[in-house]
């Protein structure tokens, strides 16, 4: 994933601006961002304070970590299953003592 130029709280800050009553494109002049920049940063963090951001931050990575370990675990899961069906269809070799 790409990492951006600017943090949460700058963003925020990019955003209060706005609300200040400064034109979308002043500022997006000003901080050298395109104009879909800074329409996905009021979508997504629009109304946000700095605290709620650092929340949601914690929250996507918490999120990350428990996507992979789901997607570790149906590997497992999946290895599994494949190692018990290889066995299943094999043959049961008889032995010396169960011919007597």
């Amino acid at each position: 994933m790409k990492r951006s130029r600017f943090t949460q709280e700058q963003i925020i800050g990019v955003l209060k601006e706005h609300q200040a009553g400064a034109t979308a494109a002043d500022l997006c002049r000003k901080h050298g961002i395109s104009d879909a920049t800074f329409y996905t940063w009021r979508s997504k963090y629009g109304g946000m304070d700095v605290s709620d951001a650092r929340k949601l931050k914690g929250l996507e990575e918490e999120n990350a970590k428990l996507k992979r370990l789901l997607a570790e675990q149906m590997l497992d899961v999946a290895t599994l299953k494949e190692m018990l069906a290889k066995r299943m269809a094999r043959p049961v070799r008889k032995g010396f003592h169960d011919l007597v």
